[in-house]
């Protein structure tokens, strides 16, 4: 298997004990930004609702006075995307269209009345269904800008299952510490950002419910204090074992039916639930009696809305959420990365409930190199001409445009298998292990 980061010129092939790394000299020539007309660029394109998404080359338009082209490097997969592309969610765009609603990169080019960003600019932003794609054209006051030391894999996480998250604990529910949170489908991109808000942020405690073993082990590693999983045994009995006949402050719910039933049962007195979704496919009728007996809350969140009815609440959020992740007290689980050709495999891996934490469509999916396990592992120190390096990978690094866990190399220690040599050339260097 072969993974590729075509941007900086190199390339990493698994070969049955070892491993292969090497690296090519000089940098893939950048696409300029001009006014638009006669450049193209490959998109997602849903043309029939309920039927495959196809990669097609699409026609740059050119911006307008507002607006901003932006050189996608991440786009987010939520499962808005696919209601979109069923025809089944809220907003329902003109066919063709291309979905993906948050995404990160570098600005390309700036219409005549932008002064927040300027060329070069690391940025996310929120789009209405048009971010799957290499470039997109967005209206200025949808970006946000990405602090230093926040890298674009990890900024293009947050726009949707972070905002949500601070939207159902601040917002909504007004979430103090000490109380007690439940947070339901909890290994999903949102549940395990509410687990990593509530514990790290507002020092809450978590009781975690999904519904699988691994599923709820991802959560306790991710901050959970308590795990529940809900397709074993019931969520309310499972609950009151855990915090007793009071229950719990409040409940953040993605998937309804009869999960959100149980958990509205395992409220305290004057206990909040805020709906952010409908996972399990079924939408249940709220008992009205249940919200008078305990004088608990039911509240909903729809996340675009924000953006459309209250902007600067939203906007607050997400520059909020952009300032945690800089000072590391948030950190977003990602679990997949998707090359775009992949959209339809991505999705799948979606609707079959495979994902745990974010999943992204990238540049190129880099992955972690599976090696063959050996008896022992030895210490390797990899001597690398830094000079040669500088004009390209120290600068991206430190832009935070490449993650550093995708760059061994760069780390003059690695752990590897066992190695049988080494060897360098002038055109090229080609360190061979295993």
């Amino acid at each position: 298997m072969i993974y590729a980061l075509p941007e900086l010129g190199w390339s990493q092939e698994s070969k049955g004990r070892g491993l292969c790394i090497f690296l090519r000299w000089g940098r893939k020539p950048r696409r300029r930004a001009g006014p638009g007309c006669g450049r193209h660029f490959r998109a997602a394109l849903c043309a029939e609702l309920k039927q495959p998404l196809a990669i097609e080359e699409v026609a740059s338009c050119p911006v307008r006075p507002h607006e901003v082209r932006v050189d996608v490097h991440f786009c987010g997969v939520n499962f808005a995307d696919i209601l979109v592309c069923r025809g089944q969610y809220q907003e329902k765009p003109q066919l063709p269209f291309t979905p993906g609603m948050e995404f990160s990169g570098t600005v390309l080019e700036t219409g005549t009345d932008v002064s927040t960003v300027k060329e070069g600019d690391r940025v996310i932003g929120v789009s209405g269904f048009n971010g799957m794609a290499e470039e997109c054209i967005i209206d200025h006051k949808t970006l946000w800008q990405i602090p230093e030391g926040v890298p674009l894999r990890e900024a293009a996480t947050l726009p949707v299952s972070y905002v949500t998250a601070i939207l159902a604990l601040e917002h909504r529910a007004c979430t103090r510490p000490g109380e007690t949170v439940l947070v339901t489908a909890a290994a999903g991109a949102t549940g395990l950002a509410v687990i990593d808000v509530a514990t790290n942020v507002l020092q809450a405690k978590v009781i975690a419910a999904a519904g699988s073993d691994e599923k709820c082990r991802l959560a306790m590693r991710k901050g959970a204090q308590s795990i529940v999983n809900y397709s074993q045994r019931s969520l309310k009995e499972a609950v009151r074992k855990l915090v007793g006949s009071d229950g719990v402050n409040m409940v953040i719910d993605a998937v309804g039916g009869d999960v959100f039933l149980e958990a509205l049962r395992s409220l305290a007195w004057e206990g909040r639930i805020v709906v952010v979704g409908f996972a399990g496919g079924t939408i249940a009728s709220v008992p009205a009696n249940l919200l008078l007996l305990k004088n608990v809350s039911a509240m909903g969140l729809y996340w675009g809305r924000y953006k459309e009815q209250n902007f600067p609440v939203f906007s607050r959020i997400l520059s909020s959420a952009l300032q945690y992740c800089q000072q590391g007290r948030i950190q977003p689980h990602i679990g997949a990365v998707f090359k775009l050709e992949e959209v339809n495999d991505a999705f799948l891996h979606v609707i079959q409930r495979k994902s745990m934490g974010k999943s992204l469509f990238g540049r190129s999916s880099v992955g972690t190199i599976s090696l063959k396990k050996e008896p022992m592992q030895l210490r390797v120190t990899v001597f690398i001409r830094y000079s040669r390096l500088s004009p390209a990978l120290p600068r991206r690094l430190a832009a935070g445009e490449i993650a550093p866990t995708h760059l061994p190399l760069l780390f003059h220690q690695l752990w590897v298998c066992p190695p049988a040599h080494t060897c360098l050339n002038n055109s090229s260097e080609v360190l061979t292990m295993g």
